[in-house]
C-alpha cells in the first residue's frame, strides 16, 4: 500500500455526528498506516480522541473573529491554515464543516466534505435561491466529497454545482464497537419488553418529524391493531419538548409511548428493539439507521432526501415509505411488528470500514 499524508480540517470536535465521523475516519487510516493530523480551528473538545491520532489547534476561531466575521477575517484566518499545512506537507486535505475559512486555501489536492442534503434546509425561495448561490461560490471548480449518492445528486440536479468532481464516500463503520456499547444493561419501562417495542432515537425538533410518527403510530393501532409500545429517545429546546408531550395526550397515547429523554449510550434500547424508526423530514446519511443495522435490528423509514433509499436495500425496501405518506408508514409500523425483517451483513456490507476507506485512499489519484 503507498502510504499517504492525510489532513483534516475542522472547527472543532463539539457535536454531532460530522465530528465523529471524522475522528473515526482520520484514526482508521492512521491504524492502516498512514500519516494523520487533524488540524482543529478552535479548542472545543466534547469527543473521545483516539489514542494516537495527531491533533493540533490553531486557534483561529475566536469569539472576536466570530465578531467581525468578514471575507478579510475569513483570508486571515485561512492564511495561518496555509502555513499550518505548508510546514506538514499533506498529499490530501479534507475539510469538514469550516469551509468558509478553508475555501480560501491553496492547496492542490483540498477536498470539501458535505454531509447533508443542502435544499432540504430551505422552504422560502428567495432564502433557498440565495444559500444554492452561496454553496455554487463555495464549491465552484473545487473537489467535493459527498456522504451519500442522494447528496451528490441534490448538489448537481437542485442545486445546479459544477463542481471539479463530487464523489459519493459513505461514512466508515465497523460493527464490534456497537456490539460493546449495546452489551450495558438496560432499564426499561413497566410493561414494555424486550425485543416487543417500536424506537425513535432523534433529537426533539422540527426537522425529526416526531408528529409524523405519532400520528402514524395512532393509525397503526387503530387501524392495523398494533399492540406494542412506542420508545422515544432524545431531547430538544423546552418549546419543543413541550409540544411532543401535548402532541402525546391530544392523540391519547401516555399508555402506549414512553419519551426516555436522552441517553449517552441509545444501543441497548437498539439492540433490543424490534424495529427502529426514521420520520424526518431531511437527512444526509442517517447514522442511527446504519448502526441499527449493524446491530441486527430491523429499520423503518420514510424516503425523506437524503440517505435511507441507500440504506434500506433488498427486502428492507419494502418498508421504506413516501415522506408525506402517513398511512403508508402505519401500514409498515405493522407489518414489521407482524413479521420483523431478519437483518444480516449483506444489508450492510457498503458501510463497512474495509469497504469505505480504499476510496478515502484513492482520493490522492482523484480515482476514488
Amino acid at each position: 500500500m503507498n502510504h499517504q499524508r492525510i489532513a483534516f480540517v475542522i472547527e472543532d470536535l463539539y457535536g454531532g455526528g460530522a465530528q465523529k465521523s471524522l475522528l473515526y475516519t482520520a484514526d482508521q487510516l492512521r491504524q492502516r498506516g498512514h500519516a494523520v493530523k487533524v488540524f482543529t480551528l478552535r479548542d472545543k473538545v466534547e469527543h473521545r480522541l483516539p489514542d494516537g491520532l495527531d491533533i493540533e489547534n490553531l486557534a483561529v476561531v475566536t469569539r472576536l473573529t466570530k465578531a467581525t466575521s468578514t471575507v478579510l477575517t475569513e483570508k486571515w484566518q485561512a492564511r495561518k491554515v496555509q502555513k499550518a499545512l505548508e510546514a506538514w506537507r499533506p498529499e490530501v486535505v479534507i475539510s469538514c464543516s469550516c469551509d468558509k475559512i478553508t475555501r480560501h486555501l491553496d492547496w492542490p489536492n483540498l477536498y470539501f466534505w458535505i454531509k447533508s442534503d443542502v435544499s432540504a434546509k430551505f422552504s422560502d425561495p428567495a432564502t433557498r435561491d440565495k444559500a444554492f448561490a452561496k454553496v455554487r461560490r463555495f464549491y465552484g471548480g473545487r473537489k467535493v466529497i459527498a456522504v451519500s449518492e442522494g447528496v451528490k445528486e441534490n448538489l448537481e440536479q437542485v442545486v445546479g454545482l459544477e463542481a471539479e468532481t463530487i464523489i459519493p464516500i459513505y461514512n466508515p463503520y465497523e460493527r464490534e464497537p456497537f456490539v460493546a456499547m449495546a452489551d450495558e444493561p438496560l432499564s426499561l419501562p413497566p410493561g414494555v419488553e424486550k425485543g416487543r417495542y417500536l424506537l425513535s432515537v432523534a433529537a426533539i425538533e422540527p426537522r425529526k418529524r416526531q408528529d409524523r410518527l405519532l400520528r402514524a403510530y395512532r393509525q397503526a393501532r387503530d387501524e392495523h391493531g398494533l399492540d406494542i409500545p412506542l420508545v422515544l429517545l432524545g431531547k430538544g429546546k423546552p418549546e419543543n419538548e413541550q409540544r411532543l408531550r401535548d402532541m402525546i395526550g391530544e392523540l391519547g397515547l401516555d399508555d402506549h409511548i414512553h419519551w426516555l429523554g436522552y441517553t449517552a449510550n441509545p444501543y441497548p434500547y437498539i439492540l433490543n428493539a424490534l424495529a427502529m424508526v426514521l420520520t424526518s423530514d431531511a437527512e444526509g446519511l442517517p447514522r442511527v439507521l446504519i448502526e441499527a443495522l449493524l446491530l441486527h435490528t430491523p429499520v423503518i423509514s420514510v424516503d425523506c432526501p437524503s440517505g435511507p433509499k441507500e440504506i434500506l436495500t433488498q427486502e428492507l425496501e419494502d418498508f421504506l415509505v413516501a415522506r408525506d405518506d402517513e398511512a403508508g408508514l402505519a401500514s409498515a409500523l405493522a407489518r414489521m411488528a407482524e413479521a420483523p425483517v431478519t437483518i444480516e451483513p449483506r444489508h450492510y456490507q457498503q458501510f463497512l470500514t474495509q469497504n469505505v476507506l480504499p476510496k478515502f485512499e484513492a482520493l490522492q489519484s482523484g480515482s476514488a
